[in-house]
Formats: C-alpha cells, sequence, structure tokens
C-alpha cells in the first residue's frame, strides 16, 4: 500500500522529523486559501500522486505570490500527470500540497530499506539528493552508503552520525541530523513499512536539516494492525482491478501483455509469466488464487481479467498441493459459463485429483486445451493469443 506525500509527512512528523509547515488541498480555492494561512513570501504547489517524478512532469511549481499559486494550483488540479513511475497513460492530480517554500542550501538522499540478504532493516543515504536513487546506483555507486540495522539495538547515534558525515551534512547539523534518521528509522518500524524515503533530505542555510519530501509504502499483510495507515488508503491512486480482486482475497497486479494468467502460489505465477515470455508471449497480469480457492472466487478472478480489453487468451495453471485439481475445474467451468467465455482457454493441472479434475473439464463441453506440461501450456497459450488477435 502507498500514501501521498503529505500523509507521509504527517507520520513523520510524528516521529520527530522535522517537515515544512503544509497543507493539503482538494480544490484551487483552498490551495489559495492555504497560501493565505501559511503567509511567507514563496510557496511550493505540489501534485499529490502515488508516483515519483512529479517535478519533471510539471507537477510542482514555486509561487512567489497568490496569483501564482492560483495559476498553478488550476494547471495542476485535474491534470493528467506523466511521470516515470505512471507509464504513459499518467495519473489524474485530485489532490494537492501547498507548502512554504525552503532555503536550500544542500539536497541529500536517505531511506529505510528492507534488505533480503542481510535480513535487515538498512539505512541508505546519498549526497545525490533530488535525483533517481536508480541514476544514481548506475553512475555513482560509489556515493551510496548504507548501514544494516541490527534489529535488537535500533540505529545508533554513531551509525547515524557516520553515514551523516559520508553524505555531507555540515558538522554542525550532525546533532539534528541524527534525530532526522533516528525518527526516519522508528517510523519506518512502527508503522509496518516496506519503504520509508526522503528525497531530499535538505540542509538549508541556516544549517537546519528539513524532510522536503516524503514516500512510504507498506507491508500490506500488516495493515491489519495499522488501522490508521489504512485510513489514508486513496482508492483513486489504485488500478480498479486490483481494488476487485483484494474484495475476493485475490492478489492481482495488471501487466500489459494480453495473456490472462490464473495460477495458485506467487512463485508458480512468477515461474508461469516468466514462461509465457520464453515462448514470445506477455502476460496480462499476475492473479494468485491462493491455496483455498472455491468455485466463486475462480469465477470472479475470471470476470477480473476479463474486464481487460486487450485480453486475448487465459492460461489457468494449478498445482494440486492443498488446493485439489477438481475445485479449481469446478471453477473453471462455472467461470467459463457464467461470464460466456469468449478468448481461448488453456488450462494445465497437476497434482491432488489431477484425473478428476480433467476428466470434468473433458466433459464440460467447453473448448478447453488442455496442456500437460508448463512449456506446453505456454506454447499452446501463445498460439491461441495469436490466433484470436489475428481473427480480430
Amino acid at each position: 500500500m502507498k500514501i501521498h506525500e503529505y500523509q507521509g509527512k504527517e507520520i513523520l512528523r510524528k516521529f520527530g522529523v522535522t517537515v515544512p509547515r503544509g497543507i493539503p488541498c482538494m480544490s484551487v480555492e483552498e490551495a489559495v486559501k492555504a497560501a493565505e494561512t501559511l503567509g511567507g513570501p514563496v510557496w511550493v504547489v505540489k501534485a499529490q500522486i502515488h508516483a515519483g517524478g512529479r517535478g519533471k512532469g510539471g507537477g510542482v511549481k514555486v509561487a512567489k505570490t497568490l496569483e501564482q499559486v492560483k495559476e498553478y494550483a488550476d494547471a495542476i488540479m485535474g491534470m493528467q500527470l506523466v511521470t516515470h513511475q505512471t507509464g504513459p497513460e499518467g495519473q489524474k492530480v485530485r489532490r494537492l500540497l501547498v507548502e512554504e517554500g525552503a532555503d536550500i542550501k544542500k539536497e541529500l538522499y536517505v531511506s529505510m530499506v528492507t534488505d533480503r540478504i542481510s535480513q535487515r532493516v538498512v539505512l541508505m543515504a546519498s549526497s545525490e539528493g533530488g535525483m533517481d536513487i536508480e541514476e544514481v546506483a548506475a553512475s555513482h555507486p560509489e556515493k551510496i552508503h548504507h548501514i544494516a540495522i541490527d534489529p535488537t539495538a535500533g540505529l545508533q547515534d554513531a551509525e547515524a552520525d557516520d553515514i551523516s558525515r559520508k553524505i555531507g551534512v555540515p558538522e554542525g547539523s550532525i546533532e539534528d541530523a541524527r534525530v532526522q534518521l533516528k525518527g526516519l528509522y522508528k517510523a519506518f518500524m512502527e508503522t509496518d513499512a516496506s519503504l520509508a524515503e526522503i528525497n531530499p533530505l535538505i540542509v538549508t542555510g541556516s544549517g537546519k536539516i528539513i524532510a522536503l519530501d516524503a514516500k512510504f509504502n507498506f507491508d500490506s499483510n500488516a495493515l491489519f494492525r495499522q488501522p490508521e495507515i489504512v485510513a489514508y488508503r486513496d482508492l483513486d491512486e489504485e488500478d480498479p482491478a486490483e481494488i476487485e480482486a483484494s474484495k475476493f482475497d485475490l492478489a492481482y497486479i495488471s501487466l500489459d501483455g494480453n495473456i490472462g494468467c490464473l495460477v495458485n502460489g506467487a512463485g508458480l505465477a512468477m515461474a508461469t509469466m516468466d514462461t509465457i515470455k520464453l515462448f514470445g508471449g506477455e502476460p496480462a497480469n499476475f492473479l494468485d488464487v491462493g491455496g483455498g480457492a472455491t468455485a466463486e472466487k475462480v469465477t470472479e478472478a475470471f470476470k477480473i481479467m476479463l474486464k481487460n480489453p486487450g485480453l486475448k487468451a487465459i492460461l489457468v495453471n494449478i498445482f494440486g498441493g492443498i488446493m485439489r485439481c477438481d475445485v479449481i475445474a469446478e471453477g473453471v467451468i462455472t467461470a467459463s459459463k457464467a461470464v460466456s467465455l469468449k478468448v481461448p482457454l488453456v488450462v494445465r493441472m497437476k497434482g491432488t485429483n489431477e484425473e478428476i479434475g480433467k476428466k470434468m473439464l473433458a466433459d464440460s463441453g467447453l473448448p478447453i486445451i488442455s496442456a500437460d506440461t508448463m512449456e506446453e501450456a505456454a506454447q499452446k497459450v501463445v498460439a491461441a493469443a495469436a490466433e484470436f488477435a489475428a481473427k480480430k
């Protein structure tokens, strides 16, 4: 789960991290009123979407008069903001953040992430704030510093001070930077975040350390114990198909291809998509129905996949361990009839009650294409999708 910048700053503020004064706005009128309330000679009008690169896309403007605040807010509100993270379709701006201006002397980068190799939370930092960290990693890897934090001790003062010096924090600001970094670590841990990023973390002309941006991602599996985080959820920023899938406990992610995938188990789902690509196809989605799929869940999964206008075929790939193949077969038959399936359907099942499931599919009277191996299934669904597309 992701949240907006202004929500991330609310979290940071709770944990002692210094952020600029700012007011979230839902209209141009609110933006102008926010600037009046904040006062001062300079304001920043910022688009609020769940994507980075907003400034490059025209979604962040510095205003020096209230008239400019109105002009920029009017231009940004409602725009289809395209960044490197939104894709070419962009994301509609429905919220703004109006902030007081900042005296920026130096821009830094800091973040907390979970490192699977060390199995610890890692503090990453760089002197190259304001840039995409991937770009820095590719061109100047020596400018990225990191510390694997001992979970029993937490981020230590010496560790925070050391990494601050490495990224160019002035000596007179080291103590302030320590407070900000320890606050970021505490926010990350106590909110069950999977990413907490400040880019840029700035040093002002007077030496203050301020979080000028905030990006948080959260572990969806931990949201049951984070009601305050769940309250931040903005459904307008999420894929409608993924929202619908979550209602039925389906793990669904939309992709750019034309071959729908229905699989039980995340690992098998990833392998299925890889195999489709190996034989020249492109998966339209990741869809894990889990180990307890019912006929109803399979039917809903089909309905969600079929909402994709570019869908040309579906591959059902099931390993019958906890999930029995006959139950999936029942679901496939029910779903195919319920949605009046028009695209080709390839089914590969292995495991518990495999033969029963295959017989159910064969006796259904439906034009289902059977396959015994993943290789065969991928080849058949890629060919079926190409043939279906050619007919259209």
